[in-house]
């Protein structure tokens, strides 16, 4: 058993927080606001009966993953002995190189420093550390306890050791690391769902579908296969000889179809009107937590399922 420190315990950290006591760790939650970390124990007081009903944690019973967790009310008392430090702090590079600067001088020398962040590039808030070195990002998908996919993301001088264990940790715990060779703006994640926004928004925008038009081609076409397959083995598997074929075969449509695909989508200007109008006939604002919270039931009932077809399909 291991012990992790959540720093930051808000939407995020919390999320983490259960990811890592299910899978064994003691978790000590630390965040500026005293009262957030009582809150975030009293949301997962609130998940844990669904999760067990859905046998989404790890054998262990509600109790056990419990007991693992504590709020803490100082940040030296979080990291007192922490092997592993998930920072969920704003999306404030300002914030980023001061927690990181308070992480770097308490947590224990061996300890990996870790990042949620989304959106900056980890070489932008570690380069004046002198621990630098065990710093890097691991960005997940909301929330990690329910979607395995993570992001680890070194800077230039993060250790390749730190890259391996802190992978390895994420794997023992059931997620499923993308380690990036090197840093980029939007790593892996933002960056494909970012093409396939910019294509949505042109699409209505062009006045060539509706809202919801978008919606069914991937909630009822392509994310079936994507649920359980990637890009590259959906196109493996979609022509007789494999990739080699599926690019001989059909990389003449896509090269075609580039050069409209290239203009920027204005997702502020008027095409927002009409996809915020859209949604809200169908949603209205009103609704959105009581979807968001069906949301999540979906994304556990779909968890669950992932994990008994791996076991009983070959």
């Amino acid at each position: 058993m291991s012990k992790f420190a959540i720093v930051g315990a808000g939407f995020i950290g919390r999320a983490w927080a259960i990811s890592f006591a299910r899978a064994g760790h003691e978790v000590a939650l630390w965040d500026q606001d005293g009262d957030a970390p009582g809150k975030a124990l009293a949301y997962i007081d609130s998940l844990l009966p669904e999760l067990a009903k859905l046998d989404l944690l790890n054998g262990n019973s509600m109790a056990q993953v419990r007991q693992r967790m504590r709020g803490v009310a100082g940040l030296e008392v979080a990291l007192a002995d922490a092997d592993y430090v998930q920072e969920n702090t704003p999306e404030i590079l300002d914030v980023k190189r001061a927690i990181f600067a308070r992480l770097d001088q308490a947590a224990k020398p061996d300890a990996i420093l870790a990042s949620s962040t989304s959106a900056l590039l980890p070489s932008r808030f570690t380069d004046h550390l002198a621990g630098r070195a065990r710093c890097l990002v691991v960005h997940p998908l909301n929330p990690p306890y329910l979607i395995p996919a993570a992001e680890v993301v070194p800077a230039p001088w993060t250790d390749p050791a730190i890259v391996s264990r802190t992978a390895e940790l994420l794997r023992a715990a059931g997620h499923a690391p993308i380690v990036m060779k090197r840093e980029l703006d939007g790593f892996v994640m933002n960056r494909l769902q970012g093409a396939l926004l910019e294509e949505a928004f042109r699409l209505v925008a062009g006045g060539h579908a509706s809202v919801e038009d978008v919606d069914i081609g991937i909630r009822e076409g392509l994310a079936l296969r994507w649920s359980f397959m990637g890009p590259f083995e959906t196109i493996d598997l979609n022509a007789p000889g494999g990739v080699r074929d599926y690019v001989e075969r059909y990389e003449s449509i896509y090269q075609r179809l580039h050069p409209s695909m290239r203009e920027r989508a204005d997702w502020g200007g008027p095409v927002l009107k009409e996809i915020e109008a859209e949604r809200r006939k169908r949603l209205p604002a009103t609704e959105l937590q009581t979807r968001q919270a069906w949301r999540d039931r979906h994304l556990m009932a779909l968890a669950a399922h992932k994990r008994r077809a791996a076991k009983e399909i070959v």
